[in-house]
């Protein structure tokens, strides 16, 4: 074998060592990307779950936000359309069964002569009154001691659609949104007893 062709396979060894020092090195590079995206995805998917959480507890608490800004203000309302000076029963969040039915109420105060049934949405809906009628439609069945006295239907959030507002009044629900200071009835006169 020649000189010549001996330097040629030396360089040829050399660049072959070269090459595959190369691709054992990309080979190490891509493993560590590879193990870094895998941390990076787990990193992620718990970033998310978290998240989740968290805005699952920010609903949560918009939904019980409308809620206690109703609450208290409820017996006040009862004195402002009734003369009621001070209410014989004020509960909140009451839950009640009957045989295998269960309901909520998000208000009830009873003042005298009237029951006032609360109930408090994020977003008030058109069908949000419908349902306020069947509630206090069955509503004596499970307070039958309230038989002889006047339900008063009243739905709140903090701001109510004035079509809403004007369905509710043809119905006779009362309607309760944010006002200039407080929560307020802005349709009063319209109320129907049930």
């Amino acid at each position: 074998m020649s000189e010549a062709t001996a330097q040629k396979l030396s360089e040829l060894e050399h660049a072959l060592m070269e090459l595959a020092y190369q691709g054992l090195k990309t080979e190490m590079e891509v493993a560590r990307l590879s193990k870094e995206m895998r941390e990076f995805k787990n990193e992620m998917r718990w970033e998310i779950k978290q998240l989740n959480r968290r805005i699952g507890e920010v609903s949560n608490k918009m939904g019980t936000l409308a809620e206690d800004m109703v609450a208290p203000n409820m017996p006040r309302v009862a004195k402002e359309l009734f003369g009621c000076e001070k209410p014989d029963f004020w509960g909140v969040r009451i839950k009640k069964r009957k045989g295998s039915q269960n309901r909520e109420y998000d208000v009830i105060v009873v003042c005298g002569e009237y029951v006032l049934i609360n109930e408090t949405k994020t977003k008030l809906k058109t069908g949000h009154v419908d349902e306020m009628i069947e509630m206090l439609e069955e509503f004596r069945t499970f307070f039958p001691e309230y038989e002889n006295k006047k339900l008063v239907g009243i739905l709140a959030s903090l701001y109510v659609d004035e079509s809403i507002i004007r369905y509710a009044s043809k119905k006779g629900i009362l309607i309760m949104c944010m006002g200039d200071e407080t929560m307020e009835v802005v349709n009063g006169e319209e109320v129907k007893f049930y």
